[in-house]
């Protein structure tokens, strides 16, 4: 599925050149010494220049509308445009299904003549990667995947940091204890994003649960506010999501609870119920990415960022929010961007209570790309 890394991202990336070599003809023998010559000073090389404007394509599964997934990646669309000027021309696709389908869009770009694709759901990766073996000239990027060639790269942000932080500001503001979490799919990412808030939440209220109901949608409003509802219902004053819509926070506040948003800054559409919401931030991205095109210098690479890049961050918190909780989310940010301490950090217990990660250990990249278990204080099942 979209952005989703998952099952994901083993982080080896080998590349091959293949060199022609061009055989010259021989020349016969000459039957006299030619005229003695001055020989000519060696010429330097020019240097290749990239044609201008870079033209860029975006395949995008949804429509951008006004918020979510796409409508951040559009957003860095524009940031791109902005930024760069006439140095780059854009296009984008919305509405493209996952799968091999998305391959007839991705391979018509390249022959269209595209410098650059991106693929923007994880479930174009394989796609991408078919259609970047036949066309090497071209390069793609794909976000969220792990599969790359020697003109495809991934990209990603380790949006499970801010995550935390929005899991410090629910837990500090839970009256009843119960936050109720509406998840997408049952895949290393949304369980990483489940499990970094339930630690946040713990970090600062040890008494908090964090319910689960899984949806299986990435955009059902009405799926999305059933779940939401359902577990109000079970006394939750506090509901979060993994989706791009806001029906969980409408459902929240047309109950009188607290909610945490995803994708966007929900709160501009719902209201100061919505305390914050951890944020894409891709035009940061988008612009180092077709600068380094432009100056010829880009390579195939797997870009994870975390919050110290920009790509990912916490929205503007709401004026319900106290400053001492302001506070608190501010000290985690800089001990998670100003030392070596992350989120996947011992000691940590799984749901059992049996200890996952000792003290003084931190899961690898490759552990949290495929992970597959709950933290303790999540209360709901893995579902296949």
């Amino acid at each position: 599925m979209r952005r989703r890394l998952w099952h994901m991202m083993g982080f080896l990336v080998v590349a091959a050149m293949v060199l022609t070599a061009c055989g010259q003809a021989a020349t016969p023998e000459p039957t006299e010494a030619p005229p003695t010559e001055e020989p000519e000073a060696p010429t330097e090389e020019p240097e290749q220049e990239t044609d201008l404007p870079v033209r860029a394509a975006f395949v995008y599964i949804g429509p951008p509308g006004d918020l979510g997934w796409t409508y951040e990646h559009d957003r860095g669309r524009k940031i791109l445009e902005e930024e760069l000027g006439d140095a780059v021309e854009t296009t984008y696709i919305e509405d493209v299904p996952e799968g091999p389908d998305s391959a007839r869009v991705i391979r018509q770009y390249a022959q269209d003549g595209w410098d650059v694709i991106f693929t923007t759901s994880f479930g174009y990766m394989e796609p991408t990667h078919e259609v970047a073996e036949e066309f090497p000239d071209v390069i793609f990027e794909h976000c969220s995947g792990y599969m790359t060639r020697e003109n495809m790269a991934t990209y990603f942000g380790r949006i499970y940091q801010p995550r935390y932080l929005s899991g410090i500001v629910a837990g500090e503001m839970t009256d009843s204890n119960i936050i109720g979490y509406v998840a997408a799919f049952p895949i290393p990412e949304v369980i990483r994003g489940i499990n970094a808030f339930t630690l946040g939440v713990r970090s600062v209220n040890s008494d908090a649960e964090v319910r689960v109901v899984w949806t299986n949608t990435w955009y059902d409003p009405v799926v999305e506010r059933e779940a939401a509802e359902a577990l109000l219902d079970e006394g939750a004053d506090m509901i979060t999501q993994h989706q791009d819509t806001t029906e969980p926070q409408k459902a929240a506040a047309e109950r009188d609870a607290l909610s945490i948003g995803y994708d966007s800054d929900m709160r501009q559409f719902v209201g100061d119920t919505v305390l914050t919401s951890p944020q894409w931030n891709w035009g940061t991205y988008y612009v180092d990415t077709v600068q380094a095109i432009v100056d010829g210098t880009w390579e195939s690479h797997q870009f994870w960022g975390g919050l110290e890049t920009g790509v990912v961050k916490l929205a503007e918190m709401s004026p319900l929010v106290p400053d001492d909780v302001r506070d608190q989310v501010q000290a985690e940010r800089e001990r998670i961007t100003g030392t070596d301490w992350d989120v996947f950090c011992g000691p940590i217990n799984d749901q059992d209570g049996n200890e996952a990660i000792a003290d003084g250990e931190c899961l690898s990249d490759q552990d949290m790309l495929n992970m597959d278990w709950f933290v303790e204080g999540v209360v709901g099942e893995i579902s296949e």
